[in-house]
């Protein structure tokens, strides 16, 4: 069963995916981007992560993208222009793509060993089972191993938000 609820979050995450990066309009964009973030909290809670799960869905699929949103229609920006595309990327796009999916494979599979892929549905947290995803484990890796990471991320979504400001300031002057 976790197998197949994987595969159809997975699924379901790749399309929002795709859908966020083709759509020409930035709020249906965002929109696309928060049904990515919410398939990525049930992927994490598949994973045995609760607390990573909630966390995203409350800060990145609640909080941060109703920023995102905020800040486009505060911009007012419309519906991006059509651009004419060269007919060399109609022919090059689709082999590209197959080709840097299949070295990504490539690579992954490299890197997981036959014995852990096998083992992907006893992740579950549990008694007895280790909890990657529980809030003490979460805290004391994020404020002793990645603090400074941690703090600088932070200082970074301070800095994109001033300029939000000041870009949106300027149209208004």
């Amino acid at each position: 069963m976790d197998a197949i609820l994987f595969f159809l979050f997975a699924t379901i995450t790749v399309i929002c995916a795709i859908n966020m990066v083709l759509q020409r309009h930035p709020i249906s964009s965002a929109l696309s981007l928060i049904g990515v973030m919410g398939s990525l909290a049930v992927l994490y809670l598949l994973l045995g992560g609760e607390f990573i799960a909630m966390a995203q869905l409350i800060v990145y699929s609640g909080a941060i993208m109703v920023l995102f949103l905020f800040v486009i229609m505060l911009l007012n920006s419309g519906a991006e222009p059509k651009r004419s595309r060269h007919k060399i990327l109609l022919f090059l796009g689709a082999p590209l793509l197959v080709i840097l999916l299949g070295v990504i494979g490539y690579f992954i599979q490299g890197q997981i060993p036959a014995q852990e892929m096998v083992k992907f549905g006893s992740w579950e947290s549990g008694p007895g089972k280790p909890a990657f995803g529980s809030p003490q484990n979460v805290g004391m890796s994020l404020f002793t191993s990645y603090l400074l990471p941690f703090e600088i991320t932070s200082v970074l979504i301070l800095i994109a938000i001033l300029g939000a400001i000041v870009l949106a300031r300027k149209e208004i002057d």
